[in-house]
């Protein structure tokens, strides 16, 4: 398992959260997804044999966030 944290400063919202988690939680290979409003970070542990970051960030993206690129 691997846990990746992910900056992403348009969260501003109970929305916000519940949309992130809704487009990751279900992806194969996801375990867990933590979205920290206040923080403007999103972490999620996964399996990187099943899935990699790029497949987290376009999830988040298809929801219309940016992730930072340096997160």
């Amino acid at each position: 398992m691997s846990t990746e944290v992910l900056s992403v400063p348009e969260i501003s919202c109970a929305a916000c959260k519940t949309a992130i988690e809704g487009a990751l939680g279900p992806l194969d290979g996801v375990r867990t997804v933590f979205v920290d409003i206040a923080g403007r970070r999103v972490s999620v542990d996964f399996d990187e044999a099943v899935i990699g970051r790029d497949a987290l960030v376009a999830a988040i993206e298809n929801q219309g966030y940016a992730v930072a690129a340096n997160g």
